[in-house]
Formats: structure tokens, sequence, C-alpha cells
């Protein structure tokens, strides 16, 4: 740990095995737990939580204050798991008083020039590829993975288990096992591929597409679907999580592509 060409604030609490490269900036108020290693040039600030056998590559910026004008220097934090990869020029902003938070969870992997806004909650095994940009308020659920130069809108909330092309403007929820892609942005099937990866059953599957077929492909509104899927699918836990998911749901639902073909239609007359 003792690198001579890196500057460690003496209030800042760093496990004695964590690796600090030459040229890394560490401010007080930062907790740094054992076996994580911090490439050069990295820049960690007050309030950075990280946790065990994460690695932190150049250029990265952990914990600056929110890019929010509310903001008015409230105490909060950055939250990051164990054995977390942070890759080049990634940029995580801590909370405002909204939740007092930024928190990442274990096990994701931040590809390089990801921003990721304050407040924002990303579950296990997330994964964000390259200058992927989320705004603030943000909820992303175990094991969702979003492609490369896509752009999140604020409190929008991706499910678990979930695939989003690159490219894409997500400005709606996207419910859990689900892909999305096109523009506007629609469902385009069930991630059937990483479902199966997970040890998801191709009968799970199968009951997962049942449910995701009235709600996107029947043509018929979000209201209307649930009231059928509650009467007429079984309940089990996937079917109670995506009927949870939707619930909650403040942007409103991501459209299903007969939806869009309807919605382009009228746009046409």
């Amino acid at each position: 740990m003792n690198q001579p060409l890196a500057y460690v604030h003496p209030q800042a609490k760093i496990a004695p095995n964590v690796v600090i490269e030459p040229f890394v900036n560490i401010e007080k108020n930062v907790i740094i737990d054992e076996g994580t290693w911090i490439g050069s040039n990295v820049t960690i600030m007050e309030g950075a939580r990280i946790g065990k056998n994460c690695k932190i590559f150049p250029g990265a910026v952990i914990s600056a204050i929110p890019q929010d004008l509310k903001f008015a220097g409230e105490v909060t934090t950055v939250e990051i798991g164990d054995n977390t990869t942070i890759r080049e020029f990634v940029t995580i902003n801590r909370g405002t008083k909204a939740s007092n938070k930024t928190v990442i969870g274990n096990n994701c992997l931040l590809m390089a020039y990801v921003h990721i806004a304050h407040d924002c909650i990303l579950g296990n095994q997330v994964i964000l590829a390259n200058a992927c940009n989320l705004a603030g308020h943000i909820e992303i659920d175990d094991w969702a993975i979003v492609g490369g130069l896509s752009a999140v809108h604020q409190f929008v909330h991706i499910g678990k288990h979930t695939m989003i092309s690159g490219g894409s403007l997500v400005s709606k929820d996207v419910p859990p096992f689900s892909k999305a892609a096109r523009e506007p942005l629609a469902y385009v099937g069930v991630n059937s591929i990483g479902l199966r990866r997970r040890g998801f059953s191709n009968t799970k599957i199968n009951e997962i597409q049942d449910i995701y077929r009235y709600l996107f492909l029947k043509g018929k509104n979000v209201t209307q679907a649930v009231t059928y899927i509650e009467a007429n699918i079984p309940a089990t836990p996937e079917r109670d999580e995506i009927l949870a998911f939707i619930n909650r749901s403040q942007r409103g639902m991501m459209k299903g592509y007969i939806g869009l073909k309807e919605k382009n239609n009228k746009n046409s007359i």
C-alpha cells in the first residue's frame, strides 16, 4: 500500500493489502476493504465505501459530488460491493438527500467510460457496457445487462435478468427476464439465453414467455393484460415478480412491438 507517488488522506481507512498504484488520489472519509486494486490516476473522493477484491482501472473517478443543482453539500456516499470491476474512466457520483447514497452491488462489471449519476441503485452481477450513461435515481436489478452507448432516463427501473441492446434510449421501465431493442425501445422477447445460463429450465422460460405474450403481443393495454394474467396464469415466483414490477412502475412500461406498430400506423395516416 505504501506508494510514495500516491496521495492517501490520513483519515482514509484502507485495508493493509489494498494495492494503490502511482498517482492515485484518495480523500478523507473513504473506506476500502481488503484485496482491492486501484490503478494509476484513479481519484476516490469523500464518501466512497469500496468492498473486497474490487479492481478499479486508471482514470476512474469515484464518489464525486452529484451533477444535480439541488445538491447542497449534504453528507452522502457511494457504496460498492465486493468483486466489482470498474474499468477506465468510469465516473460514479455519490447520492443526494433523496436517498443519501449511490449503490453498486457485488460482482458487477462497469466497462470503460460508464457514467452512474446520483442515487442510482445497481444490484449484483450487473453489466454496463462501454459508455453506458445512467441519469439519477435509476434502479437496475440483479443480472441485468445494458449495451454500450445506451442512455437511461432518470427514475427508470430495469428488472432482473434483462438484456438491453446497445445504443438504446431507455425512457421506460424494462420488466424482468425480457430483452429490449429497437427505437423507440420495445419488447423483443424473453432473455432465454441468459436465463438458461443461470439455470432456468425450458419449462420455466416458456411460462415467462406466456406471461409476456399477453402483456406485449396481444394488443391489450397494461391493465387488461395484468387482469388476465392474474386470473388465468398460475402463481409462480416469476409471475409474481413480473406483476410486482409492473405495479411499482413509475415511468410506465416499455411498449410491445404490436403497440409500436399500431402507433406507427396511426402516425402514417
